[in-house]
């Protein structure tokens, strides 16, 4: 079965090789974004906010990342997207997933909600 290109695969795609202009050109300019992570909750309203204030928070210069595995669904007017990252850093190795409901507008994400695992350390 042919794999189908959706808003939410492209953004797991563009986030694992940390593009963020492809990232920043996914996205509504008025992105209603909430996330979750271990120890914090995040939002954002717009792009750059998302971009600087939260991915760039999230995976570092410094973290090489490496797709492990990437799963999409469709259902009513959402798409769930999990993937789950391999990442290296000074720190170790890490594997890291993420859970991510999506829906768009005009061909861009204007809603996300994200629940993420947190670096996981793997050595």
């Amino acid at each position: 079965m042919p794999e189908t290109t959706t808003l939410g695969r492209e953004f797991a795609l563009a986030l694992a090789e940390k593009d963020f202009d492809k990232i920043a050109g996914l996205l509504d300019p008025q992105i209603d974004f909430k996330g979750l992570t271990p120890n914090r909750s995040w939002e954002a309203s717009d792009p750059a906010s998302m971009i600087s204030g939260v991915l760039m928070q999230w995976f570092e210069e410094e973290d090489e990342i490496e797709l492990l595995s990437l799963e999409t669904d469709v259902f009513a007017d959402r798409e769930r997207v999990g993937y789950r990252f391999g990442v290296r850093n000074p720190e170790g190795r890490f594997v890291v997933e993420q859970q991510l409901y999506v829906s768009g507008r005009d061909g861009c994400i204007d809603w996300m909600r994200s629940v993420c695992s947190g670096f996981r350390q793997v050595d």
